[in-house]
């Protein structure tokens, strides 16, 4: 993927020496989702910043003025017979939440795959407690589908059992996404 440029982003794939700004979130996962990214060391996350820079699944949105790490957007091309529809996410170092960034960004990839890889769907997953991405969402226009109960589970309960977390699935199609957009 060639880098998206927005008014204040730069979203392009990840580098090695990406790891330490990589590990300021990903040291410390806001949401359970991304616990099994978790790390503790600055090693480990340098293992983590080279395998997301072969993976072109996973980019790194970064500042435009200082070229800063300040998250990444995951989009992952279903199978051969649903070629046309992506799985999107997104996951921001906590410093810059509230600025508009990761709408800013998740905006400019959902025009870049309806327009560049001719999606027809992106559909997300987002757990019955992160608020914030469910809002993120909705901001995207997308729409709520269904609600997943005890869908996954990320984590223990305290007593060691899975915790299995209600699940939303959220989607946009090409076609409603041009309708707001042009």
């Amino acid at each position: 993927m060639r880098d998206i440029v927005t008014d204040r982003l730069i979203i392009r794939r990840f580098s090695e020496a990406d790891a330490a700004e990589l590990f300021e979130y990903i040291s410390n996962p806001r949401a359970n989702c991304f616990m099994a990214d978790k790390v503790s060391t600055l090693e480990q996350a340098k293992v983590m910043a080279q395998k997301r820079a072969n993976d072109a699944s996973c980019v790194a949105v970064c500042l435009k003025e200082t070229g800063a790490l300040i998250g990444e957007l995951m989009l992952h091309q279903d199978d051969e017979h649903q070629a046309d529809t992506y799985s999107v996410g997104w996951n921001f170092n906590g410093k810059f939440e509230g600025k508009g960034y990761a709408s800013e960004s998740a905006r400019a990839l959902f025009e870049h795959l309806f327009t560049q890889r001719d999606a027809r769907r992106l559909y997300a997953y987002v757990e019955d407690d992160n608020f914030k991405s469910q809002k993120l969402c909705e901001k995207l226009g997308m729409r709520k589908e269904a609600c997943f109960m005890e869908f996954i589970s990320f984590v223990n309960n305290p007593d060691g059992t899975p915790k299995y977390e209600n699940t939303f699935q959220y989607a946009i199609l090409k076609k409603e996404w041009l309708r707001r957009h042009t």
